[in-house]
């Protein structure tokens, strides 16, 4: 597991400017480093115009924290300039480790299970008594209203079908062997329409 810790640099600072004219203007750049050449003539400037930022580093971390305690929310050229000291992310590792082997037996296709794993027994189905009844009972030509109409639902009715031959009861295996099985009815496919060559615009 890698350790992330964050430490402050006490020897830069970052500065939020929101006046966009330190990064077009050298004037407004010239007078913004005499801000801080005052507590360091030897201060270094990089500018991040993308994020509105400049970090400023001292060769002093007093002269960085002076710089800070006096410059922090003032004005310049009209606009409120922000100082905060940098933080620097230390990560335990410098390597890249590969993922833990916990749940590797998921992947396709799998590996061999982990120690101690054991299959589990498939439960007993749940068999619905009520619904096999109302199965049952259900004859063709009636109709069996599911779901109660509410004001904002409509009903739920079942239809059922009659029996071809008008007999709810089912043929026994003896009668069907006797008897032979109606045809089924042909299927007549949609007739393709005439080709014409031109088109009618």
């Amino acid at each position: 597991m890698h350790i992330k810790t964050t430490k402050c640099n006490r020897f830069c600072l970052v500065a939020s400017v929101t006046n966009q004219e330190v990064f077009n203007r050298p004037e407004a750049q010239t007078s913004f480093e005499a801000l801080f050449r005052s507590f360091d003539p030897e201060v270094q400037f990089q500018y991040f115009r993308s994020f509105r930022r400049v970090r400023i580093s001292f060769s002093d971390a007093l002269a960085a924290a002076e710089a800070r305690l006096r410059l922090h929310k003032t004005d310049f050229n009209g606009k409120e300039m922000r100082l905060y000291f940098a933080q620097s992310v230390h990560i335990g590792s410098p390597r890249l480790e590969p993922p833990k082997p916990e749940k590797q037996f998921l992947i396709s296709p799998p590996a061999s299970p982990p120690v101690g794993w054991e299959q589990s027994q498939d439960a007993t189905p749940v068999i619905n008594y009520d619904l096999l009844c109302a199965i049952s009972k259900l004859g063709p030509g009636d109709k069996y209203e599911l779901h109660t109409a509410t004001p904002t639902t409509p009903s739920v009715v079942v239809h059922v079908c009659e029996d071809e031959h008008g007999d709810s009861s089912a043929p026994d295996d003896s009668d069907q062997d006797d008897k032979p099985r109606p045809p089924r009815p042909k299927i007549i496919q949609t007739r393709r329409p005439d080709y014409s060559p031109g088109v009618k615009q």
